[in-house]
């Protein structure tokens, strides 16, 4: 007799979870933007500091995930690229 045994849900890491808080943050941001544009409001500093901050966070969350990624796929090869 075959038992059914409960499927494994996949965990969703908080790097990912991280990633889109951010992107949602990004537009989130740029729709109040937009808006505030309309009503004469303009946020030079404030966009200048945000863009930067949450699109380096994404950035550096996706360098982390790709070499975390390169690192399992060499099975414990050291490579040198010198």
């Amino acid at each position: 007799m075959i038992e059914n045994r409960p499927r494994r849900r996949h965990r969703k890491h908080s790097l990912d979870s991280y990633v889109v808080f951010s992107i949602s943050m990004l537009i989130i941001y740029t729709i109040v933007a937009i808006w505030a544009s309309f009503k004469g409001i303009q946020y030079d500093t404030l966009t200048t500091c945000f863009y930067m901050s949450f699109g380096g966070e994404i950035l550096s969350c996706a360098l982390i995930k790709i070499y975390k990624l390169k690192g399992d796929s060499d099975d414990g090869n050291e490579r040198n690229d010198i």
